[in-house]
């Protein structure tokens, strides 16, 4: 693991373990670029990009390998492409417009009677439901002193019941004890199922970056679909680029403008509808949800920018009494990259001959694995060049600036071909 801190070093034979990749494997990864400055973090935010960025891209080169019945390719990954990878939806350009903001005036942090909660309401319903918890009009001024007016964990628990989102700001030690935080403390980064057996949560997707929630108000017709998880939209787009799925070579955008994902499966499903796994039992699954498999918040919605107040990392990144953030969506970029490898690890199986494999992943557990590797001294900040790694692609209407994937294998190079408009595809999980 030329070139690699020890930070990320640890980070990445965990990831790798749990995928059950070969250990001597990870002599093949090497690492370019200066590390100072990107990502300034208190916390692991960079190395846990780059391994993660490793782990899919290594598993990436095991599949090319499987496929040519051959040895894997060495891996080479850029600390600076990676970095830029990370805040990708910053640097996106339609060939007008440029970047919108990431949030919404409402989705920012508020003080309540004994703490900070964080509310999130980038999208319509979920800014009305708040609002109709919170009894307020919908202006920062009336907010904050709405909110002022909670006991935190009461406001979390009251815009839960009416599906809305807004979560508690904890320290790392009350979200140990919090029970969804011990539920979480006892899976691993990566949770596999028994061959044969796929994860089945049953639960409503709510669109966005979150996975869902049952609860007594529905989300609009195709929230799940029209607003892809952050998560998912890198896990299929870095399998796109790399041909996962297709014949070597034969590589796309890797992921269609119509389908997004919905708690406990990669599809939206009709109710009562039969899942793949169950029609299609060769397939291996890999599901994505906010807080993880188990604990009482199972079910529950989120986001990367919630659940980093819930487990610590909004209090680690704050200062002077107040919360902070990661210095990008480090929990949803570092989870669609493992998502990906689990996919391609699992790829690679088949091409071997083993059963498919069923893999789950959140946005907790990945929490937990940034945090467990300890806290440093933030360096000032620096931004590289973004035009290095921006590549421009054909789209439905105009052209479509985008960073390109990050991450190399010998001679696979990851790559896309174009792009499509969001809603443009048909909401449908096609099989061959």
């Amino acid at each position: 693991m030329a070139g690699l801190s020890e930070a990320t070093s640890g980070l990445l034979r965990n990831a790798w373990a749990d995928l059950g990749g070969e250990a001597d494997l990870l002599e093949l990864v090497s690492l370019s670029g200066d590390e100072a400055g990107l990502l300034p973090s208190t916390l692991a935010a960079l190395p846990a990009m780059l391994a993660a960025v490793a782990a899919a891209t290594l598993a990436a080169s095991v599949l090319d390998g499987a496929r040519r019945d051959g040895a894997p390719a060495p891996v080479l990954v850029d600390a600076e492409h990676v970095a830029l990878a990370a805040r990708s939806e910053r640097f996106a350009r339609d060939g007008e417009s440029e970047g919108a903001d990431l949030f919404a005036p409402l989705s920012q942090f508020w003080r309540t009677a004994d703490g900070w909660l964080r509310l999130h309401a980038n999208y319509a319903w979920h800014r009305e439901r708040a609002l109709r918890v919170l009894g307020c009009r919908d202006a920062p001024e009336s907010v904050e002193e709405a909110v002022l007016s909670w006991r935190g964990e009461e406001l979390e628990r009251a815009l839960a019941a009416s599906a809305a989102l807004g979560f508690v700001v904890r320290s790392s030690r009350e979200w140990r004890a919090h029970p969804q935080g011990s539920a979480v403390a006892e899976l691993p980064l990566l949770e596999y199922c028994r061959p044969g057996r796929h994860p089945d949560a049953g639960r409503v997707g709510c669109g966005g970056a979150e996975t869902g929630q049952s609860a007594p108000t529905r989300d609009p017709p195709g929230a799940g679909i029209g607003h892809a998880a952050r998560k998912a939209q890198r896990a299929a787009r870095f399998r796109g680029a790399v041909g996962a799925g297709t014949p070597r070579g034969a590589v796309g955008r890797g992921r269609r403008g119509g389908t997004g994902l919905q708690a406990g499966g990669a599809i939206p499903l009709r109710p009562g509808s039969r899942r793949p796994a169950q029609r299609h039992p060769h397939l291996s699954v890999v599901t994505l949800s906010a807080w993880g498999s188990a604990g009482p918040w199972a079910a529950m919605r989120g986001f990367d920018s919630l659940v980093q107040c819930s487990t610590g990392i909004a209090s680690a990144e704050g200062d002077r009494g107040n919360p902070g953030t990661l210095p990008a969506q480090v929990l949803d970029h570092a989870t669609g990259y493992l998502a990906a490898a689990s996919a391609l690890v699992a790829l690679a199986g088949v091409e071997r001959g083993e059963p498919p494999r069923s893999i789950r992943l959140s946005l907790a557990q990945t929490a937990q694995w940034l945090t467990g590797a300890g806290s440093s001294e933030r360096e000032p900040p620096r931004l590289p060049r973004p035009e290095r790694f921006l590549v421009s692609l054909p789209g439905a209407a105009r052209r479509v600036d985008v960073m390109g994937p990050p991450g190399t294998a010998g001679d696979l190079k990851p790559r896309w071909t174009s792009t499509t408009e969001l809603g443009a595809d048909p909401a449908a999980f096609t099989m061959p």
